[in-house]
């Protein structure tokens, strides 16, 4: 598994476990309300703000706060109005990042994110920098399935690719595919323990050391700030180190 699943495998457990805090539910009504504004309140007919039902159910989060958010969105309950931005940064060992935002103050942000990166030995990157090295793609994750049955299904769906890492195996698909292949493995009685378009990492960066620590204090840092809703990089840490830092 790739440096950056499993991180992405701690931190849903992490969430899994906290997912009534107040700052988890406050990144996913900002999802929410982004996705109606833009593709319309209806979650049968709104893939992104099905995705993002999906995921405020996973968290716990009352149906009131939900059909407020969507409300929100198609401008029925009036509400603040995000923008949305991505950063592109380097950091630790120069591990690439990407930094996805919701904000309603673009100079407050940057200027924060900014100083982030700065104190864990990082910058902000020009347009363009990093991106390259990232591919956007759809991730489903099984944990505890059997990897033969996971390919098999996977082919039949049409998925891209499937890898196995510990005891989870990641299933790929191109975006545009995503919904179809969730919705295909969930009909089999197999539900994902997470799924999402993430910016998948096509080289990697292997850190160790002050580095490695380094860079998961800037990842756990970026992920806690209100503003930020994703962040992707692509550094290599031994699972035992990470797990260890994580911690």
């Amino acid at each position: 598994m790739s440096g950056h699943n499993r991180w992405s495998a701690i931190k849903h457990k992490k969430a899994a476990a906290d997912s009534k805090r107040s700052k988890v539910w406050t990144k996913i009504i900002k999802e929410i309300t982004v996705a109606a504004r833009v593709g319309g309140g209806d979650v049968g007919g709104n893939p992104r703000l099905r995705s993002a039902v999906d995921k405020a159910r996973g968290a716990n989060m009352p149906n009131d706060n939900i059909a407020r958010a969507i409300k929100k969105g198609t401008g029925e309950d009036g509400g603040v109005q995000y923008e949305e931005l991505a950063y592109e940064a380097y950091g630790p060992g120069g591990v690439a990042i990407i930094i996805e935002i919701m904000t309603d103050s673009r100079n407050r942000t940057a200027s924060e994110i900014r100083h982030v990166l700065e104190k864990h030995n990082g910058k902000l990157a020009a347009a363009g920098a990093v991106a390259y090295l990232f591919k956007k793609q759809g991730v489903l994750t099984f944990e505890g399935a059997s990897e033969d049955q996971i390919t098999e299904i996977a082919i039949d769906l049409g998925a891209e690719d499937v890898r196995a890492g510990g005891t989870n195996v990641d299933v790929f698909t191109e975006p545009h595919d995503f919904e179809a292949v969730k919705a295909g493995f969930e009909a089999k009685g197999l539900k994902p323990t997470h799924a999402a378009v993430q910016m998948i990492p096509s080289t990697s960066v292997r850190l160790e050391g002050h580095n490695a620590e380094s860079l998961v204090k800037l990842m756990n840092e970026l992920e806690d700030h209100d503003d930020v809703q994703n962040v992707y990089a692509n550094f290599d840490i031994d699972d035992k180190v990470l797990e260890q830092l994580s911690a």
